[in-house]
């Protein structure tokens, strides 16, 4: 069990190597790449601002409810902004786009695999590597940050709301709060390369767990769910020692 893991580990490092070598010397076609950004971005849109809004909304009211207590309402839009910023933003996005595009590349690589199609490639002499696998990592790891800030966006934003309706605080308030406790490096851009990495690590995971489907539709099946799972362990701990080595860092 322990030498089948290492040797899976083993596989996926020869990989990512071949597949970011490829990105670098010979990419894909720009068309190509352009094809996957809008099936990963604009496909996703709509869930994950459905998630960034009602979330916000939720972390509004909670946080209006602990801090009334103490009389410091006027924080609600440090905590909103700087959750979002930091972790909601990008975790719950790469969460997002992991259930809806990542088990969908599983899904779409496997079934070629068990089509023969990966197998006519290579007789072909193309390399699906190139064709298969680079235009989806490119997309996903350029989309994932993008609808991170997006998300972002609509969190703040819906906590604004809810803060004026139910806490009664102030736009000025609010958005002054905001820029004094968020920084743009700090804050921002620490999520936005938390959201980059997400990105590669769900396309790459993906890709390669569809690639090694097992023959037979049940193999598709399985490839999907695997994808699904490894995909939000990767989300979760690197989320985890990405936090730490910032905070390390700053």
């Amino acid at each position: 069990m322990i030498l089948r893991v290492l040797e899976s580990i083993g596989e996926f490092g020869a990989f990512v190597g071949r597949t970011f070598a490829i990105l670098f010397r010979s990419p894909p076609r720009l068309r190509h790449i352009l094809d996957q950004m809008d099936r990963t971005g604009v496909g996703s849109l709509t869930i994950v601002n459905v998630c960034a809004i009602f979330t916000g909304m939720v972390l509004t009211l909670q946080t209006a409810y602990g801090l009334s207590r103490f009389g410091v309402k006027g924080f609600i839009s440090r905590i909103v902004a700087l959750a979002f910023l930091r972790e909601m933003g990008p975790v719950f996005t790469a969460l997002m786009v992991a259930g809806r595009v990542g088990s969908g590349i599983a899904a779409e690589i496997g079934s070629m695999v068990v089509t023969e199609q990966v197998d006519a490639l290579r007789a072909m002499g193309a390399d699906p590597v190139r064709h298969l696998v680079v235009p989806r990592v490119a997309a996903t790891t350029i989309m994932v940050p993008v609808l991170t800030v997006i998300a972002d966006l609509f969190g703040i934003v819906s906590g604004l709301v809810v803060a004026m309706l139910f806490a009664g605080i102030t736009p000025h308030l609010y958005l002054t709060n905001v820029r004094e406790a968020a920084t743009f490096f700090g804050d921002m851009m620490g999520g936005v390369a938390k959201a980059v990495f997400f990105g590669a690590a769900i396309g790459l995971i993906s890709c390669f767990i569809g690639l090694r489907t097992a023959r037979g539709t049940e193999g598709v099946g399985r490839s999907t769910t695997i994808a699904m799972v490894a995909c939000a362990y990767a989300i979760l701990i690197s989320d985890f020692l990405m936090t730490k080595a910032m905070l390390a860092i700053g």
